[in-house]
């Protein structure tokens, strides 16, 4: 095998490129990108041997990943690229050495099992163990099923971004939203990283617009990101904590007062739906009324944004909103409008 440091990140970068039929690559600017990528992440680059093993690997039945990869022409140059569109090497079971990783790994995380700061261990070794053991069965034998996201591709931006924020690099990003009509570019501070519906955004502060706050998805949206060693890393005065504990999601935009501050949200939950609410809470700093005539109802202080509205309308009829209300007419107008949408045609 090729030399194996960070050698499964470069495995990664090199799959999306051989994917990519609309941008292929060829060698020279396979290997420009990779040092580009290993730079901005690992301060380390390989040289042309290291990626002719790793093309080698690729193209290996017997001890590599067996990918269809041919060089073909496009636009006047030799490039590298899957033969089958559907192939990635995410769809394959790991090589020989990865696997001894991967026990290896799961052997060392098992010491922290009962560690409650490692909580999520568990979830993560239970996933871990269902892929090896099931990988060959059927079917009708996979024990667990995730709740995942198939079609989301952020997960190849993250480690990048935490590098970013770990080594405290300011950014220039190039991002176009789905319905932009152009790309823009900002000059970017991160700061700290947040998952949230299946999803990563890195907060920060947005120096080209001068806003403190700012968020960015994680997505296909990002077009294109490098470190800009020239300028210094701005460290955020932003209390992080505080502030999600202020709103559901991550938009801290306001739909009911301009200046973006927290209300208290008084809300009543059905006999049926009040024990689900307790094991699963809208907000996770919430608390309930003691007053018998007030039976269900629950109380928590957040910006009033789209996600809240958002999980208080997926309560559909077991739930009232008793104040503020200006939130109950929002989500009465939302209501309406679905009740609209939906409307049955005779």
């Amino acid at each position: 095998m090729s030399n194996i440091k960070n050698s499964h990140y470069r495995y990664n970068l090199l799959d999306d490129c051989f994917k990519n039929k609309h941008n292929p690559k060829g060698f020279g600017e396979l290997l420009e990108y990779l040092n580009d990528k290993l730079s901005a992440v690992f301060d380390h680059t390989i040289k042309k041997r290291t990626l002719r093993n790793d093309i080698a690997l690729f193209r290996d039945k017997e001890k590599g990943f067996g990918a269809p990869l041919v060089t073909k022409e496009f636009k006047g140059k030799e490039v590298y690229i899957y033969d089958d569109p559907d192939f990635s090497i995410a769809k394959l079971q790991p090589l020989e050495d990865e696997q001894y990783i991967l026990d290896t790994a799961i052997q060392l995380l098992e010491r922290y099992e009962g560690n409650p700061y490692y909580d999520k261990l568990s979830e993560a070794l239970l996933y871990l163990e269902d892929k090896g053991n099931t990988i060959n069965l059927e079917d009708d034998k996979q024990i667990l099923f995730y709740d995942k996201n198939e079609a989301y591709e952020g997960l190849k931006l993250l480690k990048p971004f935490f590098m970013a924020i770990k080594k405290q690099k300011v950014l220039a990003i190039t991002y176009q939203g789905f319905f932009d009509k152009k790309a823009v570019k900002y000059t970017f501070h991160p700061q700290i990283l947040k998952q949230y519906n299946q999803r990563w955004f890195v907060f920060g502060f947005n120096q080209t617009q001068s806003k403190e706050k700012w968020s960015i998805p994680l997505d296909e949206r990002i077009l294109d990101y490098h470190y800009l060693d020239n300028l210094e890393w701005k460290k955020s005065d932003v209390n992080w904590a505080l502030h999600f504990s202020q709103l559901i999601g991550v938009r801290n935009q306001s739909i009911t007062n301009t200046e973006n501050k927290p209300e208290t949200v008084v809300l009543k939950i059905s006999d049926k739906r009040i024990d689900y609410f307790k094991t699963k809470p809208i907000h996770p700093e919430w608390d309930e009324f003691i007053d018998e005539n007030r039976k269900n109802q629950v109380f928590f202080d957040c910006i009033i944004n789209h996600e809240l509205v958002q999980k208080i309308l997926s309560y559909g009829e077991d739930i009232e909103i008793i104040s503020p209300q200006s939130l109950r007419e929002i989500v009465f107008e939302k209501a309406k409008q679905m009740q609209l949408a939906n409307k049955i045609i005779p």
